[in-house]
């Protein structure tokens, strides 16, 4: 049951679904300070295609970009970008700044709640002190904070918010009884009580900081099995048949958590006088796919006696993970700017992106299915789920190069057409 009116804050790919969820059980005051975004969600439109026309309507949720309107919310949800600049260092903008704003209404008995991703500390060390300023009152004495770390899967509809495990943390025992509660009663997969709200900080960035690890070791494999010669995902298929062997594949990772999560953690650690190793080694290994895949492809173009400069190429998929139409941090970018550098044609496709997106991250290389021209240099560098049903090969040319990052194509098939495959 929830006893307390919720406001969410900030309107994404993590605070839509949040609100969304509430405002099937009750009624939801939801703030972004983007008109834009609250006059599409007005129209019961979702841009992030997350949720569509349907849920948004069984919902309960008034859309708004005044806070006023939030005055006699008692329950906030923080939900907003922590993305690094361009030293990869934390960038804290958004959440200070929704500090800020909300402290102007925020009042006695209040609870804030933060999802968005940050390092150990920074809800009672960074936000606290920006709400209390904002509001002129005292953390701990008019209000309480917590810290629930978002979990969305951005273009998974089957690991979604009401089924993955909450962790939950407030600065004390009766706050924590309340945001816990809270959640539950919309959380179908069980309620996780982190001792602290700096655990369940950390826990969050450990989650992906390890999953970033786990992907530079196979991208590492990658690189030293391509030098002998080895298929790596051959390798893999042969060590996953023993029990502990975890599965992971080489990929470009990009994106607002995986790539950018590290940099948290790294950055607190060496606030505090440690320099991590493992971490940022992973964090390298990662950067550098995108141009390893690039030359790559090249290689396999000069290995079949291919003019590079005279080489047309189709890069298919531009989003930062399959099956997502968000290209913020993609490292496909990094694919595309290493073939440039050689003097190539590059057409960048990607049925799931606004075309109008696109060309303002490609120019004039970005193309619509239906303006592509054939080329000898396939990649696909995202597979999205909708490639399975167009026909991505009959854009080859004979004798291509295939360059199948994350080996969505059957080689035997692949070299019954004649065409060169290349893979991770």
């Amino acid at each position: 049951m929830i006893e307390r009116s919720i406001g969410v804050i900030g309107l994404g790919y993590v605070g839509l679904p949040v609100a969304v969820a509430f405002g099937r059980k009750t009624c939801v005051k939801a703030f972004d300070i983007n008109r834009e975004r609250i006059s599409e969600l007005l129209d019961g439109k979702d841009s992030n295609k997350e949720v569509d026309f349907h849920e948004l309507k069984k919902t309960s949720i008034e859309y708004t970009s005044k806070i006023e309107d939030l005055k006699n919310v008692n329950f906030f949800i923080i939900a907003v970008p922590t993305p690094v600049n361009e030293s990869k260092t934390p960038d804290l903008s958004y959440v200070i700044s929704a500090s800020e704003i909300l402290g102007k209404i925020l009042k006695d008995g209040d609870i804030v709640v933060y999802e968005s991703t940050v390092y150990p500390g920074a809800t009672e060390d960074d936000c606290v002190p920006v709400l209390e300023k904002s509001s002129g009152l005292v953390c701990g004495e008019h209000f309480t904070v917590g810290y629930s770390p978002e979990r969305i899967n951005p273009g998974d509809k089957i690991n979604c918010f009401n089924t993955i495990k909450k962790v939950v943390a407030g600065q004390n025992k009766a706050t924590l009884d309340v945001i816990a509660n809270t959640y539950a009663a919309v959380i179908d997969a069980g309620i996780f009580r982190a001792p602290s709200i700096k655990v369940a900080e950390a826990a969050k960035v450990v989650e992906n900081s390890q999953r970033d690890l786990n992907i530079a070791f196979m991208n590492e494999l990658a690189y030293i099995f391509d030098k002998l010669g080895i298929d790596t995902n051959d390798v893999i298929d042969a060590a996953s048949t023993k029990w502990n062997f975890l599965d992971f594949r080489p990929g470009i990772v990009g994106g607002h958590c995986i790539g950018v999560d590290p940099y948290y953690l790294s950055h607190k650690a060496e606030r505090v006088g440690y320099y991590p190793q493992v971490i940022l080694s992973g964090r390298r290994v990662n950067n550098d796919m995108g141009s390893f895949i690039a030359q790559s492809s090249v290689k396999r173009l000069i290995s079949l006696e291919k003019n590079v400069k005279d080489v047309n190429t189709i890069i298919f998929g531009a989003t930062f993970k399959e099956n997502c139409n968000d290209v913020r941090n993609s490292k496909v970018v990094d694919i595309f700017q290493e073939l440039k550098s050689y003097g190539m044609q590059v057409q960048v496709c990607d049925p799931m992106v606004e075309i109008e997106s696109l060309v303002g991250i490609y120019g004039e290389n970005a193309k619509s299915w239906g303006d592509l021209a054939p080329a000898s240099l396939l990649i696909l560098a995202v597979p999205h789920e909708v490639f399975k049903e167009l026909d991505v090969l009959s854009f080859a040319q004979d004798c291509s190069v295939i360059v199948d990052i994350k080996s969505f194509f059957d080689r035997e098939y692949i070299a019954d057409l004649g065409h060169s495959l290349w893979r991770l």
